[in-house]
């Protein structure tokens, strides 16, 4: 007589091995980053919230893959800076710039660097699968902050992280970088009209921001980054972020993996975007080969530490029965969707004291 088989989720835990591995990385994330950056942030409560999207949805499966989740942001970072206004804001105010005496130097700030990563984990992380209440703080904490990017490029045009368009192409690139991250290295990866929910649903995060008219499928995404193509360039503050250059500064030791993360981006870019940047593509057996190794480095990362302890703590939120705190918390979040109360612009320090 066979075996009958025990669900995963009935096997007691102690039968389950430690991870090691799983435990080292959370104890990093405890010590680095949630005291810092996740310090306002409670996934446990209120019971029965589901947050924005809710368990089954395409954003859960897409965002609890943390690794690949990053990937595509480093990828969308190689898109959005094509287009110059975006690619002098972020060399005017943001932290991965080194600068001397508030002048930049072109080089990457590692600590700076370190920085934006935990902001962008705390920012997904709580828009993904975080509740409802969380999701819109860290919304309106980060739309703020936008209303003080302002400037003028070198060459006397104006950017302003307000524009419309500028939203719009930066939602693009993000949503654009994530998606199809997966859809090339996820081990269950969505497709099609799965795949196509993903992006439609991810449209909330990018109108939480302030952005209208948003492209709401994987070839509206495409449309709409390639309707940009006349205005885009190759600056030399994008250029300066790709192999050589982006690995000119560090040891050698680290410039292999340099080089396959700068290859590995520039091999996710649409067509026309991959020319832009010089890039030639190897033998069919090397770009076969190397997707492998990428796909395995991803998935490895990701079977090794596992989802964060915040997906784990939010399942077992929205799984929870709802309590009268629950109604009361996504009735006022509903009512201040409905009527956005209009928010002044914080610098940084005020929107990190708001994670």
């Amino acid at each position: 007589m066979p075996v009958p088989l025990i669900p995963s989720n009935l096997i007691p835990s102690p039968l389950v091995p430690p991870n090691p591995f799983a435990e080292r990385f959370d104890a990093l994330l405890d010590r680095e980053v949630r005291p810092r950056f996740f310090k306002k942030m409670d996934f446990t409560a209120p019971a029965g919230d589901p947050g924005w999207f809710g368990p089954d949805s395409p954003v859960w499966h897409v965002h609890s893959h943390m690794p690949l989740m990053f990937f595509g942001l480093s990828c969308a970072a190689f898109m959005e800076n094509l287009d110059p206004g975006i690619a002098w804001m972020g060399y005017d105010h943001s932290r991965i710039v080194e600068r001397v005496d508030g002048v930049p130097t072109g080089r990457v700030d590692l600590e700076g660097a370190k920085v934006r990563f935990a902001h962008s984990l705390a920012f997904f992380t709580a828009t993904a699968y975080g509740p409802t209440e969380t999701a819109e703080r860290a919304a309106r904490a980060v739309r703020a902050m936008h209303h003080t990017i302002k400037g003028t490029r070198p060459d006397g045009v104006v950017y302003d992280a307000d524009s419309p368009e500028w939203i719009r192409w930066n939602y693009a690139t993000v949503v654009w970088g994530i998606g199809t991250a997966h859809e090339r290295y996820h081990p269950k990866a969505l497709k099609g009209a799965d795949l196509d929910e993903y992006y439609r649903q991810f449209t909330r995060v990018g109108e939480a921001l302030g952005g209208t008219d948003l492209p709401a499928s994987k070839g509206e995404v495409l449309e709409c980054l390639e309707a940009e193509l006349p205005r885009l360039a190759l600056t030399p503050i994008a250029a300066g972020r790709t192999w050589p250059l982006v690995g000119a500064h560090e040891p050698r030791s680290k410039q292999p993996l340099t080089w396959f993360v700068d290859w590995a981006q520039r091999d996710l870019l649409p067509e026309w975007a991959q020319r832009l940047y010089l890039y030639r593509r190897p033998n069919p057996v090397a770009v076969v080969a190397r997707r492998q190794a990428v796909w395995a480095l991803l998935n490895g990362l990701h079977a090794t530490t596992g989802p964060m302890r915040e997906f784990r703590q939010s399942e077992a939120r929205a799984a929870a029965a709802p309590g009268p705190e629950t109604v009361v918390a996504l009735d006022e979040a509903l009512r201040s969707a409905l009527v956005p109360v209009p928010d002044a612009p914080m610098d940084r320090g005020e929107v990190e004291a708001t994670f």
